[in-house]
């Protein structure tokens, strides 16, 4: 007996899927339902797709599917078996076949794929984000209790470069997220040592009385003095108890010798300024335990955090996407450590929470410092990483191993505190970033980015506790580190008085200078901020400057429409090859680990080789071509753009009159120049002609204008080019001209402008 199975229901929606459909009836039926949403007869043509579903049927479908019976008789009446190809047209001409020819596809060329110096590997690796375009990062910020110095500067302005190259030139969507550490043993010390300072200024202490407690803070100090190795730190200390002495004998002296009490003033309040970090240290170690006010601890870090974002605001660094502070995820991290204890790769002890980096090395699927392994053991390295308040042999005799590292601290007296399921303390420094940076990228992102110098143990504690947390092994994809800073060759130190601030550098250079200087250096080596690495960033603006300068005066030159389309000889087409040659340079630069000093070297290439076209044109008296020009200088500009060292939208070239105006100064300024430039043409007309007695005009301007030959000339900004007389001396000009008041100079912002009474 035969037994039909029942039709299965299918929902159709394409034909490929009607045509898998093996059982016939089923396949009617799901072709019926397909036909009934759309319009299947369409002229007298039917698709490819119509005849591979009609060959299928047996025979003609039953009707009761009504469309289908439809469809099939339009295909039967006008379909005549013939294969689904067309056949080539049989129609001749005399000029052959009308059918397409082969086409024949470019070979093309293999592409570039972007690659970064990761030091979890030490070597470059090709970029592959794991969710298509989009890239999370996190940045280790800054630990706020003191002014922002150069080395700062190193990470953030290297890690804006890069972030704004990836996300502006490779077209990443970059997600960025930098913390601030607001809790942390320098804060801690600093803060109780400031507040204990001023509250000693405050109660004016007799200079008796200053007398005696120095005395008593140089002892302990001295102590300190000899106990000190380092000798850096050495010799830091020793200039601050000299300074201490030079300071304490003439109050002494105006003391024992009753001087006036405005000398014994004078001398007391130099005293107490030069005896700050002595009596602040002595204060602390006395009274800092008695402190129990938190908001002493937090009024510090806010204020320097302030003025961190005025750098860099100062310094054109973009702000993160998302900003993170300690104080304000205390609760995650707490739930971030009880969760490693629970993993078992934790331990209490004595109310503190360490890591216990043994137990999680001994796991198959982790491995312990992955950035720095063979710093492992470095017990110097691991106590600055604990924090001065956190290396005292009671606290080291908690741990199980020297290895391992706090995740949470008890918090003794004097210090800020916070509740935990093991009693009031406060979060170890390596758990803050782990936390804070979980709670925001998940349980991997893409690259984490910070100094040199945290690589081991900060990083590496970072990983560990992460991939403890998560159960991974792929905390970070790639690690990029910014390079050491230098100054003039030596370690940035208080001790060696190189000691350079952001606010000292920006007095003596500009933003887009200190980046020049940035840009030509690799990101992640070691830069040495010196007189002769400004002098080469400042040289290479001004190089760029000039050429901005020289184009944009060609592109003033008047003009009709069709005048900007000019034919091209051999120098355009060479110098345009040149164009796109250095560009595809630019590109495989930024390629190899965002070579940004290949790329400005190439870049230099490019504009000396549009200057020699320009020269050549000039001397043949003919005008440069505007459009490539245009064209070379707007691509020049945009690559400086997306490097940061230009922040304006201006087409072409730096902006004019610095980077806080908010008005376009050129545009501004230039109508005016317009009219003076053709009046001083005018007036040497005259000259010329020797009708200098018979001027009509009581003034003579004199200006350093850009032009060609037989045209108008235009000003120039003076913070970029030297304005100056006509190579003749005053005496000489009041002979010609009879000019007899003295020479004026007229200045405007950045602008310069030269007038001779007569």
């Amino acid at each position: 007996m035969l037994i039909k199975c029942p039709v299965p229901l299918f929902t159709a929606s394409s034909y490929s899927f009607i045509l898998s459909i093996s059982e016939e009836e089923a396949r009617v039926k799901a072709l019926n339902e397909y036909l009934s949403t759309r319009s299947y007869i369409q002229g007298f043509t039917f698709s490819h797709a119509d005849v591979e579903v009609f060959r299928k049927f047996s025979g003609p479908p039953v009707d009761q599917y009504i469309h289908v019976v439809r469809w099939y008789r339009h295909i039967e009446a006008i379909y005549d078996g013939s294969s689904e190809k067309n056949e080539p047209c049989k129609l001749q001409t005399s000029k052959g076949k009308r059918v397409q020819p082969p086409w024949s596809p470019p070979e093309g060329t293999k592409h570039s794929r972007l690659c970064l110096y990761n030091s979890l590997t030490r070597n470059k690796e090709v970029f592959q984000p794991q969710n298509g375009k989009k890239v999370l990062w996190y940045c280790c910020g800054p630990t706020v209790y003191d002014a922002s110095h150069m080395g700062h500067a190193r990470s953030y302005i290297s890690f804006d470069i890069l972030r704004r190259i990836l996300r502006d030139y490779f077209k990443y969507d970059v997600f960025y997220c930098m913390n601030i550490t607001d809790i942390d043993d320098k804060i801690i010390k600093r803060a109780r040592q400031n507040y204990l300072f001023e509250q000693y200024r405050e109660n004016k202490s007799t200079p008796d009385q200053l007398l005696e407690d120095v005395k008593t803070a140089s002892e302990v100090f001295s102590v300190k003095l000899n106990e000190t190795t380092d000798p850096d730190k050495k010799q830091m200390l020793e200039r601050i108890q000299n300074a201490v002495k030079s300071a304490f004998d003439p109050l002494q002296e105006a003391v024992q010798a009753k001087l006036p009490a405005e000398e014994i003033n004078r001398c007391h309040e130099i005293l107490l300024e030069e005896a700050k970090d002595l009596l602040s240290d002595w204060l602390d170690t006395k009274f800092g335990s008695q402190l129990i006010d938190n908001s002493i601890f937090s009024k510090l870090p806010k204020f320097w955090e302030g003025e961190f974002h005025k750098d860099m605001e100062a310094l054109n660094v973009l702000p993160p996407d998302v900003l993170t502070r300690v104080s304000e995820y205390v609760p995650e991290i707490v739930d971030f450590v009880k969760k490693i204890v629970d993993n078992g790769y934790g331990y209490v002890s004595n109310g503190s929470v360490y890591f216990d980096t043994m137990k999680f090395d001994s796991s198959e699927k982790h491995s312990y410092a992955k950035l720095v392994p063979e710093a492992v053991g470095d017990q110097k390295a691991l106590q600055e990483g604990e924090g001065d308040l956190s290396i005292s042999a009671d606290r080291l005799s908690e741990k199980h191993s020297p290895n391992d590292f706090a995740l949470w601290k008890s918090s003794k007296p004097g210090e800020p505190s916070w509740d935990s399921p093991w009693g009031k303390g406060r979060p170890g420094w390596h758990i803050e970033c782990s936390a804070m940076a979980g709670s925001i990228l998940g349980e991997s992102m893409d690259i984490h980015g910070g100094g040199f110098d945290l690589r081991f143990p900060h990083h590496d504690n970072e990983l560990a506790q992460s991939e403890a947390y998560f159960e991974n092994d792929h905390w970070v994809r790639y690690f990029l580190h910014a390079g050491h800073l230098t100054i003039a060759g030596c370690k940035m130190s208080k001790s060696l008085k190189n000691f350079i601030t952001i606010k000292d550098a920006l007095k003596k250079h500009t933003a887009r200078q200190l980046r020049l200087a940035f840009l030509m250096h690799s990101w992640k080596d070691t830069l040495d901020y010196s007189n002769n690495t400004m002098e080469s960033a400042i040289q290479y603006e001004k190089f760029m400057n000039e050429f901005f300068l020289n184009v944009k005066d060609i592109l003033r030159a008047p003009t009709d429409v069709t005048g900007q389309f000019q034919k091209w000889e051999n120098q355009e087409a060479e110098l345009n090859k040149n164009f796109y040659d250095k560009k595809a340079a630019i590109h495989e630069a930024l390629c190899d680990n965002i070579d940004t000093r290949s790329v400005l070297e190439e870049m230099r290439s490019l504009v000396s080789q549009s200057n020699s076209y320009i020269a050549a044109k000039k001397s043949s008296r003919q005008m440069p071509n505007r459009l490539l020009l245009e064209n070379i200088s707007s691509y020049l500009s945009q690559m400086l753009k997306i490097f940061g060292a230009i922040e304006s939208d201006d087409a072409i070239g730096f902006p004019v009159g610095g980077n806080s105006q908010n008005i376009n100064i050129e545009s501004t300024v230039m109508p005016y120049l317009q009219v003076l430039s053709e009046f001083r043409e005018g007036v040497r007309q005259i000259a010329r002609e020797k009708k200098g007695e018979s001027l009509l005009f009581p003034v003579l301007l004199h200006m350093r204008l850009r032009g060609h030959r037989n045209q108008t000339g235009w000003g120039e900004p003076a913070d970029t080019v030297s304005l100056c007389l006509e190579n003749k001396s005053k005496a000489s000009l009041n002979q010609s001209f009879g000019i007899t008041a003295p020479l004026m100079v007229i200045e405007c912002s950045c602008w310069r402008i030269h007038l001779g009474v007569c």
